[in-house]
């Protein structure tokens, strides 16, 4: 069940990735929402997605 959190939580910020204060407010979300070694792991996730969308360094 939580992976589909998970899997879900990347849908919704790849859709949200062109606005940065939406990006910023989905990763908080995700922080209270997913286990700590998810949330880890979406944050490798997210620092290699910004890499592709530069608009976003500023959420990390």
């Amino acid at each position: 069940m939580a992976r589909r959190v998970f899997d879900f939580t990347k849908k919704v910020l790849i859709k949200v990735s062109f606005s940065t204060s939406l990006f910023n407010k989905e990763l908080k979300k995700a922080a209270d929402v997913l286990l700590p070694h998810e949330y880890h792991e979406l944050r490798l996730w997210v620092e290699n997605y910004v890499t592709k969308h530069p608009h976003l360094v500023c959420a990390l």
